[in-house]
């Protein structure tokens, strides 16, 4: 029989590590007794999770966007966090929900800098040491926006589209090597991302959750955790959830 790997054997880089997904996927792997790379922009949220998680962690206030930031940042680990083998890139955002036409084009400038170049910057920065270790994980955090549009989606929607496709090419690219790759492409997840997408409007954010039950950072952060503790001859490419109160939705009809 095989065995499911054991997460004390994991070193565990996340980006996007102070809130939502990130922090529930660090608190995860930390109580697993995985080493844990917290990397985030916010330093004082980085180090409050680093005192609720435990000793087995480091610190990277770091911003993805940055390449020459990330691959200083990855190069100057210590020797008990240098061999990361799992890689969760995981910061990305939404802004705005206008249509195209009135959106603003700094907000697509932000989400196509997060959550297409940092994800990439981030991939380039870790990949190459797995590849050379003959072991790792790189797991994406997609969303089902990258499958199905909605109205004022736009951009966002097609940042995760490119998660996608990423991660089907990378596959592709690492296979055979001993490096994995998964997309986790959550549906309605309650963290901050709404109040981020309506730049701190929080009574506007709460409406997306009212009179459903969203799944939470948690639930995603096991989906996560569960894909990479697989043992290693086993890959998931994909794994999308979405809240039992959401489903498909109909075709967009403009009538007149």
């Amino acid at each position: 029989m095989y065995q499911m790997l054991d997460p004390k054997t994991l070193t565990v880089l996340i980006t996007g590590a102070t809130s939502g997904i990130g922090a529930a996927a660090a608190r995860r792997y930390a109580g697993a007794g995985a080493r844990v790379i917290l990397a985030g922009r916010r330093a004082e949220r980085l180090a409050a999770l680093a005192g609720e998680v435990g000793e087995n962690v480091h610190c990277l206030e770091l911003d993805v966007r940055d390449y020459d930031a990330t691959t200083a940042a990855l190069a100057r680990l210590p020797d008990a966090f240098a061999g990361i083998n799992v890689v969760c890139a995981n910061a990305g955002l939404a802004l705005g929900l206008e249509p195209a036409q009135e959106a603003h084009l700094s907000d697509w400038e932000e989400m196509v800098d997060t959550n297409v170049k940092g994800l990439l910057y981030t991939v380039r920065a870790a990949l190459p040491g797995m590849v050379a270790r003959k072991e790792g994980h790189v797991v994406l955090t997609g969303s089902v926006a990258g499958d199905y549009p909605y109205p004022g989606g736009n951009t966002y929607g097609a940042t995760k589209a490119f998660v996608k496709q990423f991660a089907l090419n990378l596959w592709a690219d690492v296979v055979g090597t001993g490096v994995r790759v998964t997309n986790v492409e959550p549906g309605l997840t309650e963290t901050e991302f709404s109040v981020v997408r309506f730049k701190g409007d929080e009574g506007r954010a709460g409406k997306v959750y009212e009179g459903v039950a969203p799944m939470t950072g948690e639930d995603i952060a096991e989906q996560i955790f569960f894909c990479t503790t697989l043992p290693r001859h086993v890959n998931i490419t994909r794994i999308q959830a979405m809240a039992s109160h959401q489903s498909f939705g109909p075709f967009a009809i403009k009538r007149s």
